[in-house]
């Protein structure tokens, strides 16, 4: 895969040892990732907004209320900028400075359009719903009409991006390793638990086959 021009934009200034501009890199993250955070600016100032994601391509689909504010911004074809972040670890130093976390994050750059056609609004449709569950878009019933016309389904073009990446220990200034002060990595990551059946599932049921790599993490 290609990689993102370094632009004045998408340039990682603060250590850039850890940057990456690699699409791989980028969209590994991004596949991961469940949460995204939209920023923009309105009349009354900067404003960021969380919002669940999934990607198709070079784009990342979102949707929202019909008439929402964020709907407006994007289909007018404004320049958002989001932010996608995975945690790896909490990283302990010797020094209250040092301290960190090992992370994996994504500050892309792109301009929104709303879907309109049917057909691509179904994949779309499709296309987020399995991002919750893999499987899960033909285990479901498709919205209707009425719950279509409240809802707009957005995609953003991903037009520039970085990712940083750190990994490993803390780094202790020299004369800091002899101090009597534990130092190391506390692993972090997403945990699912095991599926809870609603009141209305037939008591006995087998749970679908797509949810068991939830089960298994």
């Amino acid at each position: 895969m290609a990689d993102f021009p370094i632009t004045e934009r998408n340039r990682i200034v603060r250590v850039p040892g850890r940057a990456r501009y690699d699409e791989t890199t980028i969209h590994s993250i991004l596949d991961e990732g469940r949460v995204c955070h939209v920023a923009f600016a309105d009349a009354d100032g900067p404003v960021v907004v969380p919002m669940f994601y999934a990607r198709r391509g070079s784009e990342l689909l979102v949707h929202g209320a019909n008439k929402g504010r964020i709907t407006s911004l994007l289909e007018s074809g404004a320049t958002v900028s989001i932010a996608v972040t995975l945690l790896d670890g909490l990283v302990l130093a010797r020094s209250a400075f040092h301290h960190s976390m090992n992370y994996r994050s994504v500050v892309l750059f792109g301009r929104g359009r709303r879907i309109t056609d049917s057909d691509e609004i179904a994949e779309a449709v499709g296309v987020i719903t399995d991002k919750v569950a893999p499987g899960r878009a033909a285990d479901c019933r498709f919205p209707n009409a009425q719950e279509l016309k409240a809802t707009a389904i957005l995609a953003v073009e991903i037009e520039s991006a970085s990712a940083k990446v750190r990994s490993g220990g803390p780094v202790d200034e020299p004369e800091d390793v002899t101090l009597p002060h534990w130092a190391g990595v506390v692993p972090m990551s997403v945990a699912f638990g095991e599926p809870l059946s609603d009141e209305h599932v037939t008591p006995g049921s087998e749970l679908p086959g797509y949810l068991d790599p939830f089960r298994n993490r």
